[in-house]
């Protein structure tokens, strides 16, 4: 994307330096998306935290919107995605790839299966209130086939959910 002009973000808080820029359009960051900013008693002792919502790395970067975002955030998608809808971020977003992980509840998320599930839906069920549409699927058949802990025949544990947002200008 950035070989076509786009400008592209990366986070990744494995990287050594704070911000680096690759080519015209392409920027590290040594940051990584989280549902919630670090409390500012325990940031004080860093320089800078790696873990921040993304409407606050927005505002950092004074950006107003996101034409496409990709992310795998390794089962904290679904506390970050609750984030997103309830601060209307997700709003300020084009479209909407995630790599979703359901062999477990995820970060943060617990209950009974019933109750994991019902609360996964509704923050599906948001994203369509919220006129996104779901365009495409993959069902990664590399990771193991898990449902919540439970082996599940013809089921990925891992799978990539994209979306458009209809109200996009």
């Amino acid at each position: 994307m950035a070989n076509s002009g786009c400008e592209v973000h990366r986070f990744d808080p494995s990287i050594k330096s704070a911000h680096i820029q690759e080519g015209q359009h392409l920027w590290n960051h040594r940051l990584s998306i989280d549902w919630r900013d670090p409390n500012p008693a325990v940031a004080a002792h860093k320089l800078r935290s790696r873990a921040k919502k993304l409407g606050t790395i927005l505002n950092e970067f004074g950006h107003q919107k996101i034409d496409v975002l990709k992310a795998d955030m390794e089962s904290a998608e679904w506390k970050i995605l609750e984030n997103l809808i309830l601060e209307d971020i997700v709003e300020q977003i084009g479209q909407l790839v995630f790599e979703v992980h359901i062999h477990w509840p995820g970060f943060e998320v617990s209950g009974n299966d019933s109750t994991v599930v019902r609360y996964w839906y509704s923050l599906l069920k948001e994203l369509e209130l919220k006129d996104f549409r779901l365009f495409h699927t993959y069902k990664d058949l590399l990771k193991p086939q898990m449902f919540l802990k439970k082996e599940a025949f013809n089921a990925s544990s891992c799978y990539t959910l994209s979306w458009v947002n209809t109200r996009w200008k």
